[in-house]
């Protein structure tokens, strides 16, 4: 920890979807399969995803407009932008950088992006508390968009029934009160089982040289074993990080895990004891939207009344690398 660190404060949260509903029922078209085959293995009923030109940008700016109304903050008193996502549209320029510019901020500002998967918006928040407990910055924005949807073989049922394209943002400041929103956040990772969930970029070797073995650029996962993983470590990491931080399962109002698949959430949820009104859910309609899940399932249950403001909650997740993570966070009234 650093020594006689500022306090952040999360002050705005908001959320983007497409508006374009693909059913189970309207994948039918695309390969045999039904309603009832996805939804009895993973929670799913529907997803929504990027139609025309639209992609992760266009949903991480309007889910950054809405983050930035609640936090009462100008886009121009933002000092720094950190941008998560799974696969962002384009390598550069960045995610972060675009949003920059779409919001009209013309100051020269830090802009950049992370790819830590489906546990990004913890990883950004990570970084975030570094900066602002330093001093270095006061008002940071993070933004956690995916357009998975691109990224599939829509003729592979395994994976494309999976997925969906959104974003979650959130405006974190210096706190002015004195009162650290964030109890508890620690990030993980094991490199050595990354290969569990994989999307390789194409491209070949100079012509000059031998050639390499090109890869085509789709997402591939092996379901059973990222199953095995996020039960058997997502319930033990929370369980050790809530002991950590000299809390009481009962001092926890709400669980927010990252919206993979309906099993998975339950697996979790039945090993730390958790309430079904505890714990958020709504992978039923949107699906798996990697990097935006845990900030969608926030936002959006706050907008609905299904979690009260002025309560304790841990947000959760685990991705691609393998990695995982989890914050414990106040959630003050008046953030969505």
């Amino acid at each position: 920890m650093i020594k006689n660190a500022i306090p952040l404060k999360i002050a705005g949260i908001g959320y983007s979807v497409p508006d374009t509903i693909v059913t189970n029922n309207d994948l039918t078209k695309l390969y045999e399969t039904s309603d009832e085959w996805i939804y009895t293995r993973t929670g799913i009923k529907e997803r929504r995803v990027v139609s025309g030109n639209q992609d992760a940008v266009d949903l991480g700016f309007e889910a950054a407009k809405k983050a930035l109304d609640k936090s009462g903050i100008k886009p121009e008193d933002i000092d720094m932008i950190i941008a998560a996502s799974s696969a962002p549209p384009r390598l550069y320029p960045t995610i972060g950088c675009l949003v920059q510019a779409k919001l009209g901020i013309t100051t020269h500002i830090p802009a950049f992006d992370i790819t830590a998967a489906c546990t990004g918006l913890i990883y950004a928040l990570s970084i975030a508390r570094g900066f602002i407990a330093s001093g270095m910055y006061k008002n940071i924005l993070l933004v956690a968009t995916d357009n998975n949807s691109r990224l599939l073989d829509w003729k592979d049922r395994s994976i494309s029934i999976l997925f969906g394209d959104a974003a979650g943002a959130m405006v974190v400041t210096a706190s002015d009160d004195g009162v650290d929103d964030l109890i508890a956040l620690d990030i993980c990772s094991d490199g050595s089982i990354g290969d569990m969930i994989e999307y390789p970029l194409s491209g070949q070797n100079c012509p000059l040289v031998a050639p390499c073995k090109e890869r085509e650029s789709k997402i591939t996962m092996n379901g059973k074993e990222v199953y095995k993983f996020a039960a058997r470590t997502v319930p033990q990491f929370v369980s050790e990080m809530v002991e950590k931080a000299g809390m009481k399962p009962g001092d926890i109002d709400y669980l927010v895990p990252h919206q993979a698949n309906l099993r998975i959430i339950q697996a979790i949820q039945e090993r730390l004891g958790y309430t079904d009104e505890q714990v958020v859910v709504n992978i039923e309609k949107y699906g798996n939207t990697s990097a935006a899940s845990i900030p969608l399932a926030l936002a959006e249950s706050v907008e609905h009344g299904k979690l009260k403001l002025g309560t304790t909650a841990i947000l959760c997740g685990f991705g691609a690398g393998m990695t995982y993570g989890g914050a414990i966070v106040r959630l003050r009234k008046g953030i969505c």
